[in-house]
């Protein structure tokens, strides 16, 4: 299970990482409520979580490209 656990962590957008990390709140209780959300909704959370994580993904481009001096 643990494995299973660090393959999503390493390859997941961080989405909600980031929300835990802005908002101080235990990041497994945001994935808990993205999964529960999506299934009572019907997956439009699923639509919020990929946008997102588009928006994290395009700051991290413009930052890359306003400071070329740092690279990740």
């Amino acid at each position: 299970m643990e494995k299973l656990k660090l393959f999503f962590e390493e390859r997941a957008f961080g989405v909600c990482s980031r929300l835990g990390e802005k908002l101080n709140f235990p990041i497994d209780s945001i994935r808990l409520f993205f999964i529960y959300s999506s299934f009572i909704t019907l997956g439009s959370p699923v639509i919020v979580y990929v946008s997102m994580a588009m928006m994290m993904k395009i700051r991290k481009y413009f930052r890359k490209m306003n400071n070329p001096v740092l690279f990740d």
